[in-house]
């Protein structure tokens, strides 16, 4: 499968271990997608990813860095902006979450097949998945799944 790693992946992977029951159990979830199934998959990010990884505290960035050195950064096209734009002036997505649309876009516009996120307000969302699939085939395009690793751990 060809894989589109949203920011949250790398952030869950090298985070320090949550006091939160489920996200404690979400960051052990994606460390075993990450150790145990990437390597069955060809993965892809964006410049907007490794913007969005490289902010915060220091060490904890240059982390999430160095996990997805080696992926392939996906172009962000005109095709993929204008779609991201379309996304946004829906109202799926508020105005705000325009690296969401991005992602969302990007993965799209590339055909990949799955965009894998802990995004669960904005991306892996079932309340806009249909309306958010019918808008992209309305543009002639294919929506990727909209996974989290916990759905993709009994693959």
């Amino acid at each position: 499968m060809r894989i589109y790693i949203e920011s949250t992946i790398p952030s869950y992977v090298v985070a320090r271990p949550a006091r939160d029951i489920l996200q404690a159990a979400r960051q052990q979830i994606t460390r075993d997608w990450w150790e145990l199934k990437r390597d069955q998959h060809q993965l892809f990010t964006s410049q907007i990813v490794l913007d969005e990884i490289a902010a915060g505290e220091g060490e904890m960035a240059r982390r999430r860095l160095k996990l997805i050195a080696n992926l392939t950064v996906l172009e962000l096209t005109p095709a993929a902006e204008s779609l991201a734009d379309k996304i946004l002036q829906s109202g799926l997505l508020p105005a705000s979450a325009d690296g969401d649309a991005a992602h969302i876009a990007l993965a799209t516009i590339h055909n990949l097949d799955i965009l894998l996120t802990w995004n669960c307000r904005h991306i892996a969302n079932a309340a806009i998945v249909g309306r958010l699939r019918r808008l992209v085939e309305a543009q002639g395009r294919t929506l990727p799944e909209l996974y989290t690793p916990e759905e993709l751990c009994g693959e």
